[in-house]
This record gives C-alpha cells, structure tokens and sequence, in this order.
C-alpha cells in the first residue's frame, strides 16, 4: 500500500514513515509539512491513502483536504490528529474524509490505514461515540421537499444506528439488495458519498 504522510512536525512524520513501513504492508512515497503540499504530491504520488494532519500553520487539514477531494474526488484521507476536537471532526465528516484518529491511538493507524485502503471509513471509537452529543439540533427538517418516503426515512435512521444491510433487512423485512437501493436512492436525493456521511448528515440536519 503506497501512502503519503503530511504533518507540520517533520520529526513526527519521519517517524510515521519508518514505523509505517516497518509493517512490511505499507510504503510512504512522500512526506510533506503543509497543507499547500497535499494536492502537489497527491499529484505525483497517486497514493492509497493519504495520512494527514489537520492544524498546521497556513492552510490547515481540512482546507486542504477541501481542495484536494474538488480536484481528485476519489483522494481517500484519514486524518490523524492529537485533537479531539468538535468542529474539526464534523467538518471532516461532511468533507467526505474516509477516517479520523487520534494519534493517541497508535495502534490503530496501520489497521485504519489498511481499512480505508479497501474503502472503508474509519473513525476512532472515541469520535464516533461522541457524534450524537455533537450535533446541534435543527429546524424540523422537510423530508417531502427532498423527495423522500417514509421507507427512506427509516432506513436512513437505522443505518444512522449502525446497522448494516444484512440487520436492516431483517429489521424491515425486506431484501438487502432492496435496502441498498433505498441507500442508494438516499445517496443520489441528498448528493451524499456514502452511508458514513449519510448517518452524519441524519444527526446534523435531521435529528433532534
């Protein structure tokens, strides 16, 4: 798996890189110290993954990784932060990055890079756990304007709760090919990536 690393602190990512690679799964191509540099060496590298920061001095993580998805859509970023902290996290939800870890969790950033490697996203259970507590709550949100059915409703509070396709249908009574329609179908109305942002966007606009 071919990686790039961007951290402001240099030691830090030269660390990464020879603790990552001494998995024997994982090459860094490049490490980088700014978020200006993401998209360049994205550019140039192609990576799997790329393994960000997000508060660095100038553009930080998240504008850069803004920038980045607009010009590579299918750039695949897991941040990884020592800040836990709450607008960051529901901004990196809603950009569309495929994870969030805290440095702390050292173990975890090779599995979580392997994870997102395959399309998954990853989130720490620290920061997932959080999200309800997160979320301010909203107008009463018009499920009719967005075109969507109260079968759509529901499926998308249980895939909100963490269920999978397989415990839905069986919640629901319906075929899993049926449910990933109605996924899909939720994708398209609400122009949303994927069921991680599909459950972000339930606590943020819908849930009160």
């Amino acid at each position: 798996m071919n990686i790039v690393v961007i951290d402001d602190d240099k030691l830090v990512a030269l660390s990464l890189k020879t603790i990552l690679e001494s998995t024997g799964n994982i090459t860094v191509s490049a490490t980088g110290s700014s978020g200006a540099e993401a998209s360049a060496l994205y550019r140039e590298h192609r990576p799997d993954v790329l393994l960000m920061d997000i508060r660095m001095e100038g553009m930080n993580g998240i504008e850069a990784g803004e920038a980045l998805l607009k010009e590579f859509p299918e750039a695949k970023i897991l941040y990884l932060t020592t800040f836990s902290d709450d607008e960051y996290i529901i901004k990196a939800l809603n950009m569309g990055a495929k994870g969030y870890i805290l440095k702390q969790d050292f173990e975890g950033i090779a599995p979580a890079l392997e994870a997102v490697a395959r399309g998954q996203s990853v989130f720490g259970e620290r920061i997932i756990g959080r999200l309800p507590e997160l979320m301010k709550q909203k107008e009463e949100f018009d499920f009719a304007a967005h075109g969507i059915s109260d079968k759509e409703r529901e499926i998308m509070e249980l895939v909100a709760e963490g269920l999978s396709n397989k415990e839905i249908s069986a919640r629901l009574f319906l075929g899993e090919g049926t449910v990933r329609n109605y996924i899909s179908n939720l994708l398209d109305k609400l122009s949303l990536r994927d069921r991680t942002q599909l459950a972000v966007y339930y606590y943020t606009e819908i849930r009160k």
